[in-house]
């Protein structure tokens, strides 16, 4: 397929779409705000691809698109953005170099796990299932893993967030432990299982990759990207690393495919973002221009990850369109995704209320108006009675419909995927403007205005989009001799933009230090960068 075949209403809505999950991801933060876009991404690639068998798994490609893209949320990265402004050269340098290796490592995780259930399509031998199903018992042992985790590391060791780095199972501020969590469940999947497969044999490959490239670049070589701010930016290499491992076991070389080319694709947006909001403060214009520079890495983002898939569209071979999934594979990926995944991001937003709003107290009636499921914050609140209820009528309903099908929902899988998609993407608008809401200002029109606006051209391509895509069918084909292309051109692509964005920030402020973020030097006499872990009774920086 030649780029300009690829249907131009799937790249508009990845990208708008991608936009706007970004944009709301910057308030909600960390891997469950940027699973969002992943989710939303994923839907608005399938829905517009022209791919009926495609459509079918709609909600899988959702479920596995928030997982990709919800690891790169783990990285910290505000302090290379304050790299890119500094006045020190050799600073501006490394802070550009810096986001195109984030965005590679978020954009590529992202990408892999938008990507796998297109090649997914084999059968086991012992059992007429996709070999996708061999995924979901696997990851239901991870999430309960995590959720373990979360209720027991609350409960014993209890800490404020500022106060992390006081807790004993603090590490370079990594996310070791929950890597430790997933390899341990997948093992326990094997134990029960009796064998390794697709599903844990994934899990593995990330998991021992995350620890292998952890403990070789931080504790070996002591590469701190922005000391002493995480650096689960070495676990993610790891985890890169570990899918490229895995795809090469499998030969999913158009999974590894999409990998690489995601990956370099969201490097680029990732630093091309900052620099066009360093040329915006350079206009003198006051706005919130971190926002704009998010929603900005949000469209390339989506541009690069639809120009993937546009890529992969033919070239991947033809799903079941009537794949014998159990019911509850079915049910948990869209209550992952509608229910699981938003309580997770609100909670946050519900907790804003309680710290800004005077008149709301944190009981009512003795019960906390936002419980976290944590002992900490008084297990169960108000916002979880309700979201107990949501859950509740939202299994029954699924339930009812998959043994005698509800008018209300649709009974085509483009029509179901459409509705999944507009339940979502309002569901995020709606409630991060909530959250917007008890602190709103006339600069919050450039981020929550924005957003809504975004969402109505997706509700409206989406709605119509899809009739006008011509009709895509899928294909055998190896990948294998474009993924060294792709890595040659990428480190090319990453070299150079570098070295050019690097150039157009002093050509714009010279050795100026430019406004929006505080000074950062990373090297030399006058570094500013702690050289210690933070001591005890001090905020962590």
């Amino acid at each position: 397929m030649d780029i300009t075949t690829i249907p131009w209403q799937m790249i508009l809505l990845c990208g708008i779409s991608l936009c706007v999950g970004w944009g709301i991801r910057g308030n909600f933060g960390h891997e469950y705000g940027a699973a969002l876009p992943g989710a939303l991404a994923a839907m608005a690639i399938v829905l517009l691809s022209g791919r009926e068998d495609w459509w079918r798994h709609v909600h899988y490609f959702a479920l596995f698109g928030a997982i990709g893209w919800s690891f790169g949320g783990s990285m910290s990265y505000m302090m290379v953005v304050g790299y890119t402004h500094s006045s020190h050269s050799p600073t501006v340098l490394y802070g550009f170099a810096n986001l195109f290796v984030i965005g590679f490592l978020w954009a590529a995780l992202g990408g892999a796990g938008t990507a796998l259930p297109a090649f997914l399509t084999g059968f086991n031998e012992n059992q007429p299932t996709s070999s996708l199903s061999v995924f979901f018992v696997p990851i239901c042992a991870v999430f309960i893993g995590w959720s373990l985790q979360a209720v027991l590391v609350d409960r014993i060791f209890a800490t404020k967030r500022m106060q992390r780095h006081e807790n004993p199972l603090y590490w370079y501020d990594s996310d070791w432990l929950a890597a430790l969590v997933a390899i341990v469940a997948a093992l326990i999947v094997i134990l029960f299982r009796g064998r390794i497969d697709m599903g844990t044999s994934l899990i593995l490959y990330m998991g021992i990759g995350w620890f292998a490239a952890f403990l070789l670049l931080v504790s070996v070589f002591k590469l701190r990207m922005t000391p002493p701010r995480g650096d689960n930016w070495a676990g993610c290499v790891g985890m890169v690393v570990g899918v490229l491992g895995y795809c090469w076991h499998y030969k999913l070389s158009g999974v590894a495919f999409a990998t690489l080319m995601t990956g370099f694709a969201g490097g680029f947006a990732f630093s091309f973002g900052q620099l066009l909001k360093l040329l915006c403060i350079r206009t003198g214009l006051q706005t919130n221009w971190h926002s704009v520079m998010e929603q900005l890495q949000g469209l390339l983002f989506g541009l690069g990850i639809a120009v993937t898939f546009g890529f992969i569209l033919n070239r991947t071979p033809p799903l079941e369109t009537d794949p014998n999934f159990p019911h509850w594979m079915e049910v948990f990926a869209v209550f992952c995704v509608i229910i699981a995944l938003t309580y997770l991001n609100y909670r946050k937003a519900v907790q804003t209320w309680v710290d800004t709003i005077d008149s709301l107290p944190e009981r009512m009636f003795g019960i906390p108006v936002v419980g976290w499921f944590r002992h900490s914050r008084g297990w169960i609140g108000w916002f979880e009675l309700f979201y107990i209820a949501l859950s509740i009528a939202f299994v029954a309903i699924l339930a009812v419909n998959l043994r005698d099908p509800i008018p209300l929902i649709s009974t085509s899988w483009l029509g179901k995927g459409q509705l999944l998609y507009l339940v979502f993407l309002w569901w995020m608008v709606v409630f991060n403007f909530e959250r917007a809401l008890v602190n709103f200002s006339p600069g919050r029109l450039v981020t929550e205005g924005m957003i809504t606006l975004n969402a109505i051209i997706c509700t409206v391509l989406v709605t119509i989009g899809a009739q006008i895509v011509p009709e895509q069918a899928g294909s055998v084909f190896s990948f294998s001799e474009w993924l060294w292309k792709v890595s040659v051109w990428g480190l090319v692509v990453m070299a150079g933009t570098t070295f050019v964005f690097w150039g157009i920030k002093h050509v714009l402020y010279g050795k100026q230090h430019a406004p929006g973020a505080s000074l950062h030097i990373r090297f030399g006499k006058d570094s500013n960068a702690p050289k210690e872990k933070p001591k005890t009774g001090e905020p962590h920086p």
